[in-house]
């Protein structure tokens, strides 16, 4: 599951589950050079899609608060 497609279709807690068992595997060693690339490979993209989703997180609160201060300030405003 390592194409732009499949990345898309993970949810945030998908990914980071993923990752948390793809860092475990590191951690533990016995595998060869090739499946240590390999899984270092996917961390890196499943760390892309967590950081994606949280910054797409941030980005909506952000903007959330921003109709929410532009609401409370038109809201000052009529009440004068």
């Amino acid at each position: 599951m390592s194409s732009r497609t499949d990345e898309a279709a993970l949810s945030y807690e998908q990914a980071r589950d993923e990752l948390i068992e793809t860092v475990r595997r590191l951690e533990a060693g016995g595998t060869s050079l090739e499946e240590s690339l390999a899984l270092w490979e996917r961390g890196e993209e499943l760390a892309g899609v967590c950081r994606r989703w949280l910054e797409g997180a941030r980005a909506r609160l952000d903007a959330a608060l921003v109709e929410e201060d532009e609401e409370g300030a038109d809201g000052d405003a009529e009440e004068e």
